[in-house]
């Protein structure tokens, strides 16, 4: 009997168990909610106190119960629960922390089938990090310091304003209220109905709830865009923008924006670049607001926020993912929106370039061991905030234009048209949007399943002899470990041009490479072959010694026989097999010697990155500058540093000027200087080309040091950013905290920087991580801007030691094993590549 008893038993016996913060037995065992009470709608009352800087609440919350259970489970973080009823009768609540969940516990069962109501009374303080319901402050043109709240959600924070079952695919309708003090506005998702109480919602995740208490100012026109007073005067441009892109994605996705109104607000302080909270989006006011003075650079910035977030009121909001596994969902479509919808809606803004650069610098990230698939398992708090990464957002949107360009542009939007349809107000996953494509050409399913479910990406390697030609694949992966292998296989969409045909998207033709190796035909008079036209696909081309060499020679003889994105392409993964240690690095140079006859922005600054990033990695090794300012120095020097350029020349000078006077070349650091100067006597009226901001602060910041800092404190603290910023931004009071990631990130452009800034980083771990979340996008720009130019044994280990001996959950983050694991690679590239460079500079 005592078997068959420890045989029914024996799971719960093996299930660990959690303790409330009473002492009691709490009855659940599992991060995620379970399924058999679902949330249907919320009454929330919530009234800030912005002298107190706290808030109190009451929220009902009405439930299905879909199983017997004297248990109610549900999240909560940081609230002081004082009350807790059930159809007007009180019952006990237990808290367990770590998991942010509280239990509600009843006599008797609530049924199966019947609807009850949860009522909860709270108070909390208002955060002072950038989650839940926080204060934020600025400062007006009288020198006032006025306050407002503003909520950050996304993605496990809504618990932290109101106890509520915080899980994506909990979605429920709400019904939101606001008290506030004479003087402010209220905002939310929805439009007012009387006073500060809002219309009922549309079912939506808790994640995307918002709200605001502020006294702001507006201008509309179909969409309302509001800001502090002092700026209402640089809103026209994002309205104009809103506008556009608001009538462009009604046309494009065939479901018109489903809410009555939609507001985009600017906030002082918000350390997101922005977020999309249905119908009340919420930015950064440097992605937002657009001055007198702005450039076409930062116009591009706005237009592209702005798209991503409306983009996300269909891809997110409209349908959303189950779980935070199957984020990319969200962010990899909005992302590939941003750049296309720019690219249709504002050709003027040139996005093309950005959008190339963005998927070289995501093949780069996810040629780590570390990486991972796009769609990946999570669970606790600190996984989930790690999958805001460049998988689920760069690699996302990758993956999307190698399917589009695949299936056709319109062939690939009707499938989109179709899954929002089909699951509006609904939560999806992986295999939901891959069969809402047509699967009669391709089997979708089966293709995208290999780009989302496995990590990395595939190395092709191509052989020609006369009309045959052999292609194979394997997993490109930059491995420390040598013996580590990947039998992975993808289902490529190879497209290729040849000699005959190469620069236009007729000219493409297409092969589907399944298995580890095949072989096709091509007429014999082909002299060369360009593999991933436009580099629309996700992998890399190894053309053997052969292939290489014609194509070189033909980019030499005429580099127009290849667009712009293919000789860019060619460049990038010439750099990126050479530190596979595939081909040599002197092989890379024979290629950049065409570039004295280059002037497209996109190949020119892919060289430039490349070559500076190897010149950081050596520590400034004069052979190698040699070798860079004789490639670049023409065009350097011939730059223009007026101010009407289209907006690629802009970025091609910004890049070629700002590594000039880095580099410490007198023409760039003289001129700069002179027009910080002209700068400073005007008293900051004369203007400065937006694209040429950077490197004329840089430079007046080192040639000007008390000048500098005298006028950075008086006036625009948030532009400038040098290391004596570090300690300002961290405590927040001359800088704003959010600006942190960003000056670390820019005092790292040297390898002293680098020093200095990890010194800061491990002086201030601890409040670092109590301002930004462990795991969240802020905290692995700082990790990975200060150690990805390591490249010593000793450095390695101070690295890994670091986090080794953190009590936190820092040393288990995925970003952390891949800055030990770049510092390994730069080690090993160093090693294999020294001598080559040595004698070939």
């Amino acid at each position: 009997m005592f078997w068959i008893w420890l045989r029914r038993h024996l799971h719960t016996l093996l299930t660990p168990m959690t303790w409330a913060t009473n002492g009691e037995l709490f009855p659940w065992t599992s991060l995620r909610l379970p399924v058999y009470v679902q949330p249907v709608h919320y009454d929330l009352l919530i009234h800030p106190n912005l002298t107190t800087m706290t808030f109190q609440g009451t929220v009902s919350i009405t439930i299905d119960v879909l199983n017997d259970t004297k248990n109610v489970i549900l999240h909560s973080s940081g609230l002081q629960i004082t009350n807790v009823t059930v159809q007007d009768k009180e019952v006990k609540k237990l808290e367990y922390q770590p998991w942010q969940q509280i239990a509600l516990k009843f006599p008797e069962d609530l049924k199966k089938g019947q609807t009850y109501v949860l009522t909860m009374e709270y108070s909390a303080n208002l955060s002072n990090s950038y989650s839940g319901f926080y204060n934020s402050s600025y400062v007006d043109k009288g020198g006032n310091k006025r306050v407002l709240a503003a909520t950050q959600f996304e993605p496990l924070a809504a618990r932290k304003a109101f106890p509520c079952f915080d899980e994506p695919a909990l979605k429920a309708t709400f019904l939101i209220k606001i008290k506030r003090e004479t003087g402010y506005i209220s905002l939310s998702n929805m439009p007012k109905v009387l006073f500060d109480e809002f219309e009922k919602s549309v079912r939506m995740s808790t994640y995307l709830v918002a709200f605001i208490v502020a006294n702001f100012t507006q201008i509309n026109q179909i969409v309302s865009v509001y800001a502090v007073p002092d700026k209402v005067d640089q809103l026209d441009y994002a309205l104009g923008c809103a506008v556009k892109l608001l009538k462009f994605y009604n046309t494009l996705f065939g479901i018109k924006f489903p809410l009555k109104k939609l507001d985009l607000v600017a906030i002082p302080d918000f350390l997101a670049g922005a977020m999309e909270n249905w119908g009340l989006i919420t930015f950064r006011e440097r992605t937002l607001l657009v001055g007198n003075h702005s450039s076409l650079m930062d116009k591009q910035v706005v237009a592209s926020v702005i798209a991503h977030e409306l983009a996300h009121q269909w891809f997110g909001n409209l349908v959303t993912m189950k779980w935070w596994n199957d984020l990319w969902l969200n962010e990899g479509f909005a992302t590939y929106m941003e750049y296309t919808s720019v690219e249709k809606v504002f050709p003027e803004l040139e996005i093309g370039n950005d959008f190339l650069s963005m998927r070289f610098k995501s093949l780069a990230e996810d040629s780590l061991n570390s990486s991972r698939p796009i769609s990946t398992e999570v669970a606790t708090p600190e996984q989930v905030e790690e999958m805001f990464d460049s998988v689920s957002y760069e690699k996302g949107a990758s993956t999307l234009l190698m399917l589009s360009s695949t299936l056709t542009e319109e062939k690939f939007y009707k499938g989109v048209s179709e899954y929002l349809e089909k699951y509006r107000n609904m939560n999806t996953d992986n295999e939901d949007l891959w069969n809402s494509f047509p699967q009669e050409e391709y089997n979708v399913v089966d293709m995208m399943n290999t780009w989302t479910l496995q990590k990395g990406f595939p190395l092709v390697t191509v052989n020609r002899t006369g009309a045959q030609v052999s292609v194979s694949q394997e997993h490109f992966l930059l491995k420390v470990n040598k013996t580590a292998k990947s039998s992975d296989l993808w289902h490529i969409p190879l497209t290729y041009v040849n000699d005959s045909c190469s620069t236009s998207p007729n000219c493409t033709q297409l092969f589907l490479l399944k298995d580890k190796t095949a072989t096709f035909k091509v007429p014999k008079n082909v002299k060369w072959m360009k593999f991933n036209f436009r580099n629309n696909g996700f992998y890399i081309v190894n053309y053997g010694e052969e292939g290489w060499r014609a194509l070189i020679e033909a980019v030499k003889e005429n580099h127009e026989v290849l667009t712009p994105e293919d000789r860019a392409s060619l460049i990038n993964n010439l750099f990126a097999l050479s530190r596979l240690g595939k081909l040599s690095f002197k092989q890379v140079m024979n290629l950049l010697v065409y570039l004295e006859h280059e002037n497209h922005t996109a190949p020119l600054t892919e060289a430039l990155y490349q070559l500076d990033r190897i010149y950081r990695l050596l520590d400034k090794r004069q052979d190698l500058l040699n070798y860079i300012l004789n490639l670049f120095v023409d065009k350097m020097n011939s730059q223009s540093w007026e101010q009407d350029l289209p907006l690629s020349k802009q970025e091609l000078r910004s890049a070629l000027l700002e590594v000039a006077c880095r580099y410490g070349q007198k023409n760039c650091t003289d001129r700069a200087e002179h027009v910080f100067l002209q700068w400073v006597a005007s008293n900051g009226t004369e203007r400065i080309p937006g694209d040429l901001m950077k490197v004329v602060f840089s430079v007046g910041a080192q040639s000007n040091i008390f000048l500098f800092f005298k006028i950075c404190f008086e006036t625009f603290c948030s532009l400038f950013v040098t290391f004596r910023l570090l300690q300002e931004s961290l405590q927040g009071s001359y800088v704003k905290t959010q600006e942190l990631p960003l000056i670390l990130h820019t005092v790292c452009r040297n390898f002293a920087g680098h020093l200095y800034a990890w010194d800061f980083v491990k002086e201030n771990w601890g409040k670092i991580t109590q301002k930004f979340p462990i795991g969240s996008f802020a905290i692995q720009d700082i990790i990975m801007s200060t150690t990805s130019y390591f490249s010593t044994e000793r450095l390695l280990w101070e690295v890994e030691n670091f986090f080794r001996s953190r009590r936190d959950k820092s040393s288990k983050m995925r970003c952390v094993h891949e800055a030990m694991e770049t510092i390994a690679l730069n080690i090993q590239w160093m090693d294999s590549n020294l001598e080559t460079l040595r004698k070939n500079l």
